[in-house]
Formats: C-alpha cells, sequence, structure tokens
C-alpha cells in the first residue's frame, strides 16, 4: 500500500513489507478504494480489493473436460522432483472446474 512521507512516496509490499521510496511529482494523487459492506456477515469489514488469485492469472485456450467452455486460467507447479518437468493445472474461466495436465 502507498504512503505519504512528506515529499515521498513510501511503497509497502503486503506480502514481505519490504518498502521502496520514490519522491512524488506535482500532479501526484494518492487514491485508495475502499469498499465497507453495510449488512450481512462481512459488515464492518474494510474490503481494499475484491479481485481473486485466479483473475490475475494468464489465460489460454483449453477445453473443459466438464463443461466443454474452451478458455481456462493456467498455472505451472513444481509436483515431482527437481529433475521432472512441472505440472501444469487449468481452470474454467466459466465452471471453475480444475485439471492438470502433464508435460
Amino acid at each position: 500500500m502507498p504512503r505519504k512521507a512528506g515529499s515521498k512516496v513510501v511503497m509497502v509490499c503486503r506480502s514481505c513489507g519490504k518498502e521502496k521510496t520514490t519522491t512524488l511529482k506535482k500532479d501526484f494523487k494518492l487514491k485508495t478504494d475502499v469498499v465497507k459492506p453495510e449488512t450481512g456477515p462481512e459488515a464492518g469489514i474494510v474490503v481494499v480489493e475484491k479481485k481473486t488469485a485466479f483473475e490475475a492469472l494468464p489465460k489460454t485456450k483449453a477445453l473443459c473436460p466438464k463443461c466443454e467452455h474452451k478458455e481456462a486460467f493456467w498455472w505451472m507447479q513444481q509436483t515431482r522432483s527437481g529433475d521432472e518437468p512441472p505440472t501444469r493445472f487449468m481452470k474454467c474461466t466459466k465452471c471453475n472446474h480444475v485439471w492438470r495436465e502433464y508435460e
């Protein structure tokens, strides 16, 4: 999250806490969108961003084995020993079905 510190902006990583400082430009505006649900179980909880982790993943053309939709998110993960190739996981953008492809 960015924050102002005099004539500088301090950017802080949400994961590790590492900070980076830069100087402000004259037309710089610091803006954060905050949404507070009024009712329900999330009332009183501040939501800074509402994107899921999958929305940040790349998409590819792939046929879903469950619904036959033709687009999926994908990511690679090392599931076996280091000398074996990684496994590619796919998640359908329509029905959220997850499957894997071995290389």
